[in-house]
């Protein structure tokens, strides 16, 4: 008999954009190393794999410490507008110079090399997300589809 092929659970709680990238690569990197994969998308993280908004997530600067600045300003200076659409084109152009792809384009990569994405069925209820908003490929389930998932996975991962 082969070795039981290793297993990866990941939860996406988060979607803005800088929270999007974390379980895409973890997700990509696992499946190119034989690992199976499944991602759960809880929350604010059902934004994803929601066709209509996963191309124009956003970053917020507030709260986010560890961001880089062309210059040092106090958290505070997040609320003023126009940061926001600041931090996010900060983002796009770190992102565009090591050439990664878009959330969208992950997305495509990782069902296509197998990657299993739940969307939780409770946020899509509380955001009033319908399935059709959601990319093919994406199943609609509750914790304990995920959770019968995740208890024979050898990595669980909440990004």
């Amino acid at each position: 008999m082969g070795e039981k092929k290793k297993r990866m659970a990941i939860i996406a709680s988060k979607g803005s954009l800088d929270m999007a990238y974390p379980p895409l690569i973890l997700a990509s990197t696992a499946f190119a190393m034989d690992v199976e994969v499944g991602i759960f998308f809880t929350l604010y993280g059902v934004d994803i794999v929601n066709k209509n908004k996963n191309h124009s997530l956003k970053v917020s600067p507030i709260g986010n410490p560890a961001m880089p600045s062309p210059v040092p300003f106090p958290n505070i200076l997040g609320v003023l507008p126009g940061m926001t659409a600041l931090a996010t084109a900060m983002m796009k152009g770190m992102v565009n110079k090591i050439k990664w792809p878009s959330i969208p384009e992950f997305l495509t990569t990782c069902l296509e090399g197998g990657v299993r994405m739940i969307a939780c069925a409770p946020s899509l209820e509380m955001t009033g997300v319908a399935k059709d908003d959601l990319i093919d490929g994406v199943e609609v389930a509750g914790a304990a589809e995920f959770l019968d998932f995740a208890l024979d996975a050898d990595i669980t991962l909440f990004v």
